[in-house]
């Protein structure tokens, strides 16, 4: 009983350092608040963003797996804080941006965002979002 109290003891640690882990490679370096809606409800999602070609960029894992994702294809018009400002945007899903915009990610994000893709999969399927200012 002692061996199996002291395995459930490791694996609740280990546990919990990963999801510390995450938490801190997460929230830490540059995060805004993206802002979706769906059936009149908003929702905020705190989010990396780079910059490229004029443009902010998202990254989303893709298919279904993120709620935000899903209600920015259904409803477009977002809004953004970065820093202070909050600003709407047109989001564009361009998957072909995809690898540029996982190595802009990396190279902003460095460790963090290796951790990121440790725990929470490969960026295989990731998506790029352009947000193009809406005013």
């Amino acid at each position: 009983m002692k061996i199996l109290t002291w395995l459930l003891a490791v694996l609740m640690t280990v546990a919990a350092v990963f999801f510390g882990l995450q938490i801190a490679a997460s929230e830490t370096g540059e995060v805004v608040v993206l802002h979706t809606t769906s059936a009149g409800e908003q929702f905020s999602t705190r989010l990396w963003v780079v910059d490229h070609d004029g443009a902010e960029w998202l990254r989303s894992g893709g298919g279904s797996a993120s709620g935000w994702y899903g209600r920015l294809l259904a409803e477009p018009q977002v809004e953004l804080e970065r820093g202070s400002v909050r600003r709407r945007y047109l989001a564009t899903a361009e998957p072909a941006m995809a690898g540029p915009i996982n190595e802009l990610m990396q190279a902003k994000y460095g460790w963090r965002d290796d951790v990121v893709a440790v725990l929470a999969g490969s960026r295989d399927d990731a998506v790029a979002i352009r947000l193009t200012p809406a005013d």
